[in-house]
């Protein structure tokens, strides 16, 4: 495939994201997690090295099917721009996440804290039942802000890099991190392997992230100090500098303490502005869509030049 129609692939699987969302129904990312977890019954031992055969296998299996099919569309064109829109289509989750801010949004504006804590519960792992308005309102921004480089910035950069692969290939590493990537006593040791290969494939694309947002926000200069100085206070490698430019650039500060099934942890602060508001909900949502847009043209121009 050229990397014009490589780049046409994936503008119309963005446009399909936008305009239609995640599939209502057979979802492949959701088929992927059931495969997960019948693989994780069949190898889980408390061991490293058990984790890495588990990711080896099914990261690899996802990438090898996305390979395959741009082999075998490579002699037609449309066809190979089809593939490439509809695995990027399957694996982008723009406007979901958009939707997921934009309810929580509303339920603050109509005082409706108790729904606002359980809508929150689909973007965050953190335990809302002590959250107000505010704390549920930096929950909110955080996750935008995050998810953006994962959901979408993230599978463009691999898209425009390999194509097809690319985006399954990114999508089953991401899907298996949030899966079995936690630092739980059972997953500790066979999770490790998931989350480091996902904090890898996440290097270059957090930092793009993060550089979008600074240039795309309405405070570029304050991003870049906030990224610079505040990044590494995120536990995370990838989401300290993508949260930290957020924060710069819609003027606020994020970070903090969370409290994850009974455990509290320091997320440090990021950004020199006062606490989140619901009213700082919005503004988060459109940077994102910026953000991603400008994701988009980027991929568009490394799949030209790589190709």
């Amino acid at each position: 495939m050229s990397g014009t129609s490589r780049a046409a692939g994936l503008a119309l699987g963005y446009a399909a994201d936008q305009v239609f969302g995640d599939p209502g129904r057979w979802h492949p990312v959701s088929g992927f997690g059931r495969l997960a977890r019948a693989t994780e019954k069949i190898l889980y031992a408390d061991n490293r090295a058990a984790g890495v055969v588990f990711t080896s296998l099914l990261v690899g299996s996802a990438t090898a099917l996305g390979g395959a099919t741009d082999r075998a569309t490579r002699s037609r064109p449309w066809l190979g721009i089809g593939v490439t829109a509809l695995a990027t289509w399957v694996v982008l989750g723009g406007r979901s996440l958009g939707r997921e801010a934009r309810t929580i949004d509303a339920q603050l504006r109509d005082n409706d804290l108790a729904s606002a804590r359980v809508q929150v519960t689909h973007l965050v792992g953190r335990d809302p039942s002590q959250l107000d308005e505010n704390g549920i309102a930096r929950a909110t921004i955080e996750s935008v802000a995050e998810n953006t480089s994962d959901a979408v910035v993230a599978p463009l950069f691999w898209g425009a890099l390999l194509g097809p692969a690319g985006l399954l290939g990114y999508r089953a590493a991401n899907t298996l991190d949030a899966r079995v990537g936690h630092r739980t006593p059972r997953l500790e040791k066979f999770g490790w392997a998931s989350a480091r290969f996902d904090d890898l494939l996440n290097l270059a694309p957090a930092r793009l992230s993060a550089l979008l947002a600074a240039g795309l926000g309405p405070r570029p200069g304050a991003a870049i100090r906030a990224w610079r100085r505040d990044a590494h206070r995120h536990p995370s490698p990838n989401a300290g500098p993508v949260e930290s430019a957020f924060a710069g650039a819609l003027g606020v500060q994020l970070g903090g303490i969370n409290v994850y099934h009974g455990d509290t942890e320091d997320r440090g602060t990021l950004g020199d502005g006062p606490a989140p508001t619901p009213d700082d909900i919005g503004p988060t949502a459109r940077l994102a869509s910026r953000v991603g847009l400008g994701a988009l043209a980027v991929a568009a121009l490394v799949a030209c030049a790589t190709r």
